[in-house]
């Protein structure tokens, strides 16, 4: 009897770069989702309805605008940014940006009770610990020979 021969693929390295990117555009693709998915919220919904941001004092205004994508672009621009920027600089600027998201991220989830939102910003988290820990571990340069 003959058996059929299992058939291996090779598995290709993803450049740390490519890796990075990867990971920020998830991690704003949960963001982004986590904060669509509160407007089927009755609270949140009829809180932007009235200019409001829910169970908060602050006004949907030009100046919470602004500080919102203000907020935001920093981890947009990441996607781009982990392309382009020299590993030194690009390491650098991954973790402090992922560290900052993290903090954020963690401070944004304490008191909240909904468990969309408590399992998003987990997801986050973790895509973020991901980040910082993909940067830190960052492969040294192969020495040049002589």
């Amino acid at each position: 009897m003959r058996t059929t021969p299992t058939r291996q693929y090779r598995d290709t390295p993803v450049d740390v770069k490519l890796a990075l990117c990867a990971l920020w555009v998830t991690m704003l693709f949960v963001f982004a989702y986590v904060d669509i998915f509160g407007f089927y919220r009755a609270d949140v919904l009829n809180a932007a309805l009235d200019g409001k941001v829910a169970s908060t004092p602050l006004a949907v205004d030009q100046t919470f605008l602004t500080a919102t994508l203000v907020y935001l672009l920093p981890s947009i621009l990441m996607v781009v940014l982990t392309l382009l920027l020299k590993p030194r600089a690009n390491r650098a600027v991954n973790l402090i940006v992922g560290s900052f998201y993290l903090i954020t991220v963690i401070a944004s989830g304490i008191g909240e009770t909904w468990v969309y939102y408590l399992l998003g910003s987990l997801v986050e988290a973790v895509l973020l610990v991901v980040i910082i820990r993909t940067a830190w571990k960052w492969p040294s340069p192969v020495p040049s020979l002589p």
